[in-house]
């Protein structure tokens, strides 16, 4: 069943075997074993020759929220400070639950000929869960429970789940949703008014970095053995963008919360600052789209337009 090795000559096969199974690739498979269903076993619709180095790195940077996060910190917040907290952290929940149910659809479907890519999918949701772990514990750390989730920011989401193609789920959610939510991660690092959210954001910044960079080099891969992709993923975004028109987008406590958090203080003149900080941070987010989409093949033009009706929900 083809070789363990990757590197090695007719390891990883176009299309395996149904009757390969489960098998440990580079197996002999005894004749008569039953078949498999597996929907997606064409490596050409979801490899990455970057899977195997991705999957190693995650493996050593794994974290443990008890040893990595001082949980313990002293810090005491006003009350509408800890609000806007907690309701940016019950956002970043419902989005990182989208982030780990997204690609486990699809894990279940995959021939697991191709186990680099099923290990970077399947670490990918360890790491989801573990951020809505944190996420959630930060919520209830001064007794509080999460805050308002909203009917467009659910509608939003709800897209990424009802994406049928791999490759295009891969798309939205990685390299245009993730890697947008890196910026606001590190955002929350730099104006975050505490030590644990601060902590927080940043160990999970650099999981979703390597999530991106999984969904580059899958998409990359992809382009080169299907020239129709780059029009699907155009017309997915294009699809997604009038679904969602109606919508309201970023509902306005986070946004309202995102400058308060920016802001430090109470003062006009602070709140003036945070609002210009989170408008900064909306146009890195824009431009980091649109460089990712032109380092995948979109023309500059394109890539600008596509990154500009990327949800308003960032996710």
């Amino acid at each position: 069943a083809g070789a363990s090795d990757p590197g090695a000559e007719g390891a990883v096969v176009g299309r395996p075997d149904a009757r390969w199974g489960v098998a440990a690739r580079g197996a002999l498979v005894e004749a008569g074993a039953p078949e498999f269903h597996f929907p997606l076993s064409d490596k050409a619709a979801l490899w990455a020759d970057d899977a195997a180095r991705l999957y190693a790195t995650a493996v050593a940077a794994q974290w443990d929220p008890d040893e990595a996060i001082d949980w313990a910190a002293p810090f005491e917040l006003p009350d509408e400070v800890e609000d806007a907290v907690v309701q940016v952290m019950t956002y970043l929940v419902e989005n990182e639950n989208a982030a780990l149910l997204v690609p486990a659809r699809f894990l279940g479907q995959m021939h697991p000929h191709f186990r680099e890519v099923l290990q970077c999918l399947a670490i990918t949701i360890a790491d989801e869960a573990r951020h809505v772990e944190v996420f959630t514990r930060r919520i209830g750390l001064k007794g509080r429970g999460p805050a308002l989730s909203t009917a467009g920011a659910q509608a939003s989401l709800k897209t990424l789940f009802d994406e049928p193609e791999f490759s295009v789920a891969s798309f939205l959610l990685s390299v245009l949703g993730e890697g947008t939510f890196v910026n606001l991660l590190n955002f929350l690092n730099t104006y975050a008014p505490d030590p644990v959210t601060r902590q927080i954001c940043r160990l999970a910044s650099r999981d979703e970095a390597r999530h991106v960079a999984f969904g580059m080099s899958h998409l990359a891969w992809q382009m080169e053995q299907d020239a129709d992709l780059k029009h699907r993923l155009n017309a997915a975004v294009e699809r997604r963008y009038d679904e969602l028109a109606s919508t309201d987008g970023l509902n306005e406590e986070v946004f309202d919360s995102l400058i308060l958090l920016a802001a430090g203080a109470f003062t006009p003149e602070a709140i003036a600052e945070g609002y210009e900080r989170v408008q900064r941070l909306k146009q890195e987010m824009a431009e980091g789209r649109r460089a990712r989409l032109v380092k995948l093949g979109f023309a500059s033009d394109q890539a600008q337009a596509l990154s500009e009706r990327h949800t308003r929900n960032f996710m």
